[in-house]
């Protein structure tokens, strides 16, 4: 026979377990290292758009590669706000 009512544990399956640690360390950690990971991602990104002269202004130059590099890193800017504003709009559950 399967598990009876009458055995279930009192507490909610959703309840976080009991934890003797505190998140704060943890937290502070991943803060940490999400900071430092951002701050290598645009270094490196500024060292590629340096070495690559994108914004170099050529009078016989064709535009049509800065023209996409700027649309394709608006539609990641706008993803990343749109991700931004559906995440906080979640409601509490009771």
């Amino acid at each position: 026979m399967g598990p009876s009512v009458e055995n279930a544990p009192d507490r909610c399956a959703l309840e976080p377990a009991p934890s003797s640690r505190p998140a704060a360390p943890v937290e502070l950690i991943t803060t940490v290292a999400l900071a430092l990971s951002t701050v290598v991602a645009v270094t490196v990104v500024s060292i590629g758009i340096a070495r690559a002269e994108a914004f170099a202004a050529r009078p016989d130059g064709e535009v049509a590669p800065l023209a996409i590099a700027l649309l394709v890193g608006l539609f990641l800017s706008a993803m990343g706000g749109l991700t931004a504003v559906m995440a906080d709009d979640r409601k509490p559950r009771k």
